[in-house]
């Protein structure tokens, strides 16, 4: 079983050395993260009104429904207040602003019984980030904007941490993803046709752990961790924030967890901004990773057989 941290008070640097050895961290609300879902909360709020967001789906068809999320995604995403929540919740968590580095954060919305599961309501099936050209030292913050049930959170299946899985990593390309696939994303309404790294085998699911936190609580993990999305039965759409963070420290000294089955090409490392002054990570550093991950963090076997 993976560990599980509940209201760590460890320092930012130790924390990240137990994130690389696969433990999970676990935190009650705090007000920078109730600050951040309530942010969203009131732009969702905004795009369904007079539509309550957790129920909209029962009362709209699903292209409309789509067609909003198309728009109320990208707003939350570029919204300068959302980066500066996102600044000062990392600051309280003791991150270093010089050092730490984060993406953009995502909204995502996981419906209810099937309703909308692919393109921009996408639902995740078991997976590591490092699949999709994630460096080793990405770190996955993931807050529910809403109370979190057993039914309709985030699931960790911890047997998978240092056990390989054949998977289609080797297909995918940051780059080429950006290029000709995101943007499609909310015309992919009923079935989604995108190739993505999926697991290209049988697995063992039932070992499967799913952290329940309060609305601004917090799942810390790292991005070689497996999970997916638990199939949402409770009736109501969950929403939820995830950002990911870089240490600038650990990119540099090529410092993350293991590459059990990653083959992907390409990096997701130009995305990161620095939480003092919003540079991005230099240029050298993402052509370091640019070849991708197993030029850096060779797997110990080869699963793509």
């Amino acid at each position: 079983m993976v560990p599980v941290n509940f209201d760590s008070k460890l320092g930012d640097a130790e924390r990240r050395e137990r994130l690389y050895a696969g433990e999970i961290f676990v935190y009650s609300p705090t007000p920078a993260g109730r600050a951040l879902c309530e942010f969203a909360r009131a732009m969702a709020d905004d795009a369904f009104r007079p539509l309550d967001p957790r129920t909209a789906q029962h009362d709209m068809p699903v292209d409309r429904y789509a067609a909003l999320l198309a728009q109320l995604k990208p707003a939350f995403i570029h919204h300068p207040e959302s980066k500066r929540l996102i600044r000062e919740l990392l600051a309280a968590f003791g991150c270093d602003s010089k050092e730490t580095y984060f993406d953009v954060p995502r909204l995502r919305t996981s419906t209810s019984s099937g309703y909308l599961t692919t393109g921009i309501a996408y639902a995740f099936h078991p997976h590591r980030d490092t699949w999709y050209s994630a460096p080793p030292s990405q770190l996955n913050w993931w807050l529910p904007v809403y109370d979190l049930r057993h039914d309709d959170g985030l699931g960790f299946h911890p047997t998978y941490w240092s056990r390989g899985v054949r998977n289609g990593s080797a297909r995918y390309n940051y780059a080429e993803w950006n290029r000709t696939s995101r943007k499609i994303a909310a015309q992919q309404i009923g079935e989604d046709t995108r190739d993505q790294p999926k697991p290209e085998e049988p697995m063992e699911l039932e070992d499967c752990f799913r952290p329940i936190c309060a609305a601004g609580g917090l799942i810390l993990f790292s991005g070689a961790q497996m999970h997916s999305s638990v199939p949402n039965t409770s009736g109501k759409t969950r929403l939820s924030i995830d950002f990911r963070t870089v240490n600038l420290r650990d990119v540099e000294e090529v410092r993350g967890a293991p590459n059990v089955d990653s083959y992907c090409t390409g990096t997701t490392m130009n995305d990161y901004l620095c939480c003092e002054e919003l540079e991005h990570v230099p240029q050298a550093l993402v052509e370091r990773y640019e070849p991708g991950i197993q030029s850096l963090f060779p797997t110990p076997a080869d699963t793509r057989r």
